[in-house]
């Protein structure tokens, strides 16, 4: 195991005090560290002082920076929020819920980043490990907040943490033992300045790797270095791969993994999930039989490509987890034809398109709901497909029902952020199978 950097002094300033920011303040406090929580929202607020944390609610949080000699800030927290502004005029250490997970986590670490895949091939490298029954927790963007997981876990268990470029725009010693990037396309360009800027905080994930360390990449990845000094392992169908799809099998070097017929995910995405989850498990060390019954068994994720029902010879697919273009294109790319879309939500300042060649090859009509319906309506005009402005899921799946025939798929892949009209894309994805189920 690394030693662990210490953290700075408190007391901490939590600035966001959702699931990430509640994780950080609830840790702190378990070792007896003075925390005080801002939050404009509403969060756990009696929780939060039952364990002796100081809220403050409906405030930047500026005049508590004063207070502070450390501030936590919770991902969904921008860097020109004023309480940040505020710490760093000061000289205040400023630190991501990851990165203090990861100092009071003694356990060896594996990072899943990218902008599509991430918890797909998260939860399938948590699989594969208790295919091995290997301790294992997973945690991060996914599940839990990674700070849940301190003074909770044996040494010898791994924590496979899916992480976000919000995130690790905030980190500064973070090492893991083992990173993943799965792939790059733009995203979140409302958040970050620039398609560069958001590679650049991809790319933090390797950037305090050390020789020991694994660092696992796609082979056609178009970056000039990755950074950090870790052992590059690479995945992909052309040569120089350690874990590639060929000849219709999944390869670890020269030795066959398993058909790829057996893989039980649709699509050419899940087949590169499944090569960086057999990359990261086989760089580590995880038994060659158990990586390849892990590769067959695992079922996939919620609200991600999960057909929900099959209803007259209709198939409904739950894709809320597509909250962008690139991921649409994904799920839109695992069907040849017969596809009823609803699509939108709210944008992220995205360019919706790289749709237009590929709807009209898939898809029988495009049903547009949410802030960015009149932006993809102007995108998809002129493809020759049915374009229905619905404003809502409910219109929407009414819509798309009445027009479905049998062999007809009803896709949810919005390719946009639930933000508009959800709290998040898993309520977006539960009301769209709560309206599937009603019908």
């Amino acid at each position: 195991m690394k030693p662990r950097p210490p953290l700075p002094p408190g007391p901490f300033l939590v600035v966001g005090l959702a699931r990430s920011g509640v994780a950080a303040a609830l840790a702190l406090r378990a070792r007896g560290e003075e925390v005080i929580g801002c939050d404009a929202g509403a969060p756990d607020v009696k929780r939060l002082r039952e364990a002796g944390v100081e809220v403050h609610l409906d405030a930047s949080g500026e005049h508590l920076a004063a207070r502070a000699r450390t501030l936590i800030k919770s991902p969904g927290v921008p860097q020109d929020a004023p309480a940040v502004v505020a710490a760093r005029h000061r000289g205040v250490p400023v630190l991501g819920e990851l990165e203090l997970a990861w100092r009071l986590i003694p356990n060896e670490f594996i990072a899943v980043t990218g902008t599509n895949g991430k918890t797909t091939t998260t939860e399938w490298i948590g699989h594969i490990h208790d295919e091995a029954c290997l301790p294992v927790a997973v945690a991060g963007n996914v599940g839990i907040a990674a700070s849940t997981l301190v003074e909770s876990l044996p040494r010898d268990a791994t924590v496979v943490c899916e992480v976000s470029s919000f995130q690790l725009e905030d980190v500064d010693l973070f090492a893991p033992e083992a990173a993943v990037l799965l792939n790059l396309s733009p995203d979140h360009l409302d958040r970050h300045p620039s398609y560069e800027a958001y590679v650049a905080a991809k790319l933090r994930v390797y950037s305090r790797q050390g020789n020991d360390d694994v660092a696992v990449a796609p082979r056609d990845l178009e970056v000039e270095d990755l950074g950090g000094c870790a052992r590059r392992v690479l995945f992909g169908s052309g040569p120089g791969a350690d874990v590639s799809d060929r000849a219709g099998y999944l390869w670890w070097g020269e030795e066959p993994l398993l058909p790829v017929a057996e893989i039980r995910l649709r699509g050419a995405h899940n087949r590169e999930n499944a090569m960086a989850a057999a990359a990261v498990c086989l760089a580590r060390g995880v038994p060659l039989d158990a990586v390849r019954g892990g590769l067959r068994t695992f079922a996939g994720v919620a609200h991600r490509l999960e057909t929900i029902a099959h209803r007259a010879g209709v198939d409904y697919v739950d894709d809320s987890k597509a909250t962008n273009v690139a991921s649409t294109l994904v799920a839109l790319r695992a069907y040849t034809s017969g596809v009823h879309l609803i699509a939108g939500g709210r944008g992220k300042c995205q360019d919706f398109t790289p749709l237009a060649p590929v709807v009209p090859e898939r898809c029988r009509a495009v049903y547009l709901i949410g802030e960015a319906a009149a932006e993809i309506e102007l995108a998809l005009a002129g493809t020759g497909v049915a374009l229905e402005r619905c404003g809502d899921l409910p219109c929407a799946v009414a819509a798309a029902r009445a027009a479905a025939q049998a062999g007809d798929t009803v896709l949810l892949s919005p390719a946009c952020a639930s933000y508009d009209q959800y709290p998040n894309y898993e309520a977006r994805g539960d009301h769209f199978r709560a309206l599937v189920e009603a019908a």
